[in-house]
């Protein structure tokens, strides 16, 4: 997933409405990518979550990026917060305990990605919560690998490091996490 040259020019640059404009696809791609992940398809369309996230991101005046990969993590992360949220909800004891809710999924998957139960999500959530505070570059690469589906050698293009460190840095970042969720 190679993000053409022509989708972010220099002018976009800090701009998140205008990333988001000419990242939408790829948004969306993450959005759906999510959904499927988490079984939430009961819950919440591709384009509920895009919207929402855009929401929570044009209420954050301040923001700004300086690469579309940057705002692609931080979009997968708002993503991720919105789905955690909204399976949290639903899971909550005063409606209903720990019910899992189950679909079929009709879609082709886009990754060998199993789905996480509501538990698995939440523990991954609250581990990567934690990891952010500790180390927020491990956190970024976490993002981009795990929940916006870069490979190694697209998050160092953008982190301007090479292949190698991003893959040390997932390494560092995969064995905190296990021992975090396994506390």
């Amino acid at each position: 997933m190679e993000l053409a040259a022509s989708t972010f020019e220099p002018s976009d640059a800090r701009k998140p409405s205008r990333l988001f404009v000419s990242l939408y696809e790829e948004l969306r791609r993450l959005a759906r990518r999510e959904v499927r992940r988490n079984g939430a398809q009961a819950l919440l369309s591709t384009s509920t979550i895009v919207h929402e996230a855009w929401l929570d991101l044009s209420g954050r005046p301040a923001l700004e990026f300086d690469q579309p990969g940057r705002f692609l993590g931080y979009a997968a992360r708002t993503m991720r917060g919105l789905v955690v949220d909204r399976l949290r909800a639903v899971g909550a004891l005063k409606r209903g305990g720990g019910l899992e809710i189950s679909s079929l999924d009709t879609y082709a998957s886009e990754s060998a990605a199993p789905m996480m139960t509501t538990h698995e999500m939440e523990a991954v959530a609250d581990a990567l919560d934690e990891l952010a505070k500790l180390e927020p570059d491990l956190a970024e690469i976490v993002d981009l690998k795990f929940f916006c589906g870069f490979s190694f050698v697209e998050i160092a293009k953008m982190q301007e490091v090479c292949e190698r460190t991003v893959q040390r840095k997932w390494e560092k970042a995969r064995a905190l996490l296990f021992t975090a969720m396994s506390r």
